[in-house]
């Protein structure tokens, strides 16, 4: 069992774990060893999240997430599959975490006439500030 919060697990039978060779350092032993986890979930058809986050996450625009709504995440940072494992399932869970973060709708605003007048000034002064640099002009 996948905890995410206290309220939401995902049960182990809805992931699919493989275990892969990995490529990178690790001298004899990466040739042998199926160390690298590819982990599988399917996001679209699991019956543990609800609704309202399943859309959540499959609006995101993940390259990880397949046309199926399927999640497939490889870990493969670390020599011992073990280690592997966890960082793949905490990936999964800080995944779905995101996804129960609820964007505050923005409200469009516009600024006042004096904050436009102040900022206009602002920049007029600016400008005058930056015309004085230099060498002086001879104005006859």
């Amino acid at each position: 069992m996948l905890e995410i919060t206290p309220s939401l697990a995902i049960a182990d039978a809805e992931l699919v774990e493989r275990f892969v060779t990995a490529s990178g350092p690790g001298g004899q032993n990466v040739n042998k060893v199926a160390s690298a986890v590819e982990l599988r979930f399917d996001v679209r058809n699991s019956p543990s999240l609800p609704e309202d986050l399943r859309e959540r996450l499959l609006a995101r625009r993940d390259r990880r997430l397949t046309a199926d709504g399927v999640l497939v995440l490889q870990a493969q940072r670390f020599r011992d599959q073990g280690r592997n494992r966890e960082d793949a399932r905490a990936r999964l869970a800080d995944f779905i975490r995101a996804g129960l973060h609820v964007a505050k709708a923005r409200i469009a605003t516009r600024p006042s006439r004096a904050a436009q007048r102040r900022r206009v000034d602002a920049k007029t002064s600016r400008g005058a500030v930056k015309r004085n640099r230099g060498r002086p002009r001879l104005e006859d």
